[in-house]
């Protein structure tokens, strides 16, 4: 049975990245690219964000026994398997993983295009997560 509080820990560290990324994001992609301290701020908590839902995605996964995933993005895929994640939400955080390892891993500079777009087109993807994997874990577990 899944941890609900260990989730809900995990759901508000998310809302708290969210609210970093809102108050550190420039209101361009300019300003963002000229303000290093800024684009490390922004990338750094979208960068958390990433892995606080495969987090959750793993220890849901593993909590109700189901196939384990061989990788961040098949978490995802996981729960959209079993109906804790609509298809499209899946599939946009299965693609924000790949954010997530430019920036945990240091392949190269980080873009700031794409990391303004995840800052301010992106953070639905979070809260639709969020809204998600609460309505599954009140219904299921």
């Amino acid at each position: 049975m899944v941890k609900k509080d260990l989730v809900a820990a995990k759901l508000a560290e998310l809302a708290e990245r969210a609210a970093r990324v809102r108050a550190k994001c420039p209101a361009s992609v300019q300003a963002l690219a000229a303000d290093l301290d800024a684009l490390d701020i922004v990338s750094f908590n979208l960068m958390l964000a990433v892995q606080l839902c495969a987090d959750i995605a793993a220890h849901v996964t593993t909590d109700e026994r189901w196939l384990p995933a061989k990788s961040l993005a098949e978490g995802f895929t996981r729960l959209e398997e079993n109906g804790v994640l609509e298809a499209s939400t899946a599939e946009r955080l299965r693609r924000a993983v790949g954010l997530r390892n430019v920036v945990a891993h240091g392949y190269g500079r980080v873009d700031a295009f794409l990391v303004f777009a995840a800052a301010t087109e992106g953070l639905s993807d979070f809260s639709n997560f969020a809204r998600e994997v609460a309505t599954w874990l009140a219904k299921h577990a």
